[in-house]
């Protein structure tokens, strides 16, 4: 299996594993032939290797622009030709491209970004756990806080045992502050969670 990386915008696809890897490294590859990879904070400053920000991309690949949607395409291209991919990553210092989640789904607690797939991992680590998914949810305190939903593999799982588990494994500020069980998570036709279904039934 060789993994690649990229979205409709970039017809198809940035980077690429190389066809030689011998080993899974959980990044979804190198940029291809005439494309640059840029990771960015929200002011638009260019971020260290290692540093966690936005994913902007430039290359032969990228759209012109969405059809008739000139306020949407100057949301997400740049007068320099960057265009934003509303994905939060990482690159090392091979320049291998690591992705973390999406921008839209990053939760701000107290000021400190949490990423839901990152929870989300945690959880589903879990031998009690079938599948989790985590939102941000308002909070009065902290302006956001976590919230998991989880659909259990063993009918004994407690919230108790959840809280537990994800101190040992996350910082504080990551550990969710209310969990919801569920028989089922909401997902599109590839059997994607819908994050965003979760988010429209809490508000």
């Amino acid at each position: 299996i060789i993994e690649g990386y990229g979205l409709t915008e970039t017809s198809p696809v940035l980077t690429f594993s190389p066809p030689t890897g011998a080993t899974f490294t959980g990044s979804c590859g190198l940029p291809l032939p005439n494309t640059e990879i840029s990771i960015r904070d929200d002011a638009g400053n260019e971020l260290g290797t290692g540093e966690t920000g936005e994913v902007w991309a430039k290359g032969p690949q990228v759209m012109l622009g969405y059809w008739n949607r000139p306020e949407e395409t100057k949301n997400v291209l740049t007068e320099d030709g960057w265009f934003k991919t509303g994905d939060i990553g990482l690159v090392d210092k091979e320049g291998w491209l690591y992705l973390v989640d999406r921008k839209k789904d990053m939760v701000i607690v107290s000021g400190f970004n949490v990423y839901p797939a990152e929870v989300e991992d945690v959880l589903v680590d879990h031998e009690g756990v079938l599948e989790a998914a985590v939102i941000g949810i308002k909070s009065e305190g902290s302006g956001e806080a976590v919230k998991a939903f989880v659909v259990k593999n063993d009918p004994g799982l407690t919230e108790q045992d959840l809280i537990s588990y994800c101190k040992k494994h996350l910082t504080a500020y990551k550990v969710p502050k209310l969990y919801e069980f569920r028989d089922e998570l909401p997902k599109s036709n590839v059997g994607k969670v819908l994050r965003r279904m979760l988010r429209d039934g809490v508000e």
